[in-house]
């Protein structure tokens, strides 16, 4: 019996899913305050998405290195300590930048993704995509 690929659905709330056929991507943005990047490398299993390594490129307040934290290539990395979680939900505002997916062999902001159209602040729904 074949195995069903994994996929990551995105929904800007209250619209169909957009299908990405991946069961890896990454998911990166600047934190509003420090204005110093993160960035997120995910899995996309029967169990829901998994958070594999994250990586914050410096550090502020409030924002200091996990613990077991690895400082590599400028970057502090880990691997937080979540179980697979069912669905991820990103908030948007205008006062920080989109975040940015990187996934299929291209990176966009997340709004080209789920075509949210300009202005428009709702929250994105990230979940794998049922079989």
């Amino acid at each position: 019996m074949p195995v069903a690929a994994a996929a990551l659905c995105l929904a800007l709330l209250g619209n169909p899913p957009v299908r990405v056929e991946v069961d890896r991507f990454t998911l990166s943005w600047t934190h509003s305050i420090e204005k110093v990047e993160w960035q997120e490398d995910w899995a996309v299993g029967p169990e829901g998405l998994r958070v594999l390594e994250a990586r914050v490129k410096g550090s502020g307040v409030g924002m200091e290195p996990a613990e077991g934290a690895v400082l590599r290539d400028g970057w502090w990395a880990y691997v937080p300590q979540l179980p697979p979680q069912r669905q991820v939900m990103l908030a948007t505002s205008g006062f920080t930048a989109d975040h940015t997916l990187c996934a299929a062999g291209k990176c966009e902001p997340l709004a080209k993704w789920v075509r949210r159209p300009a202005g428009d602040e709702s929250p994105v729904e990230m979940a794998a995509c049922a079989p």
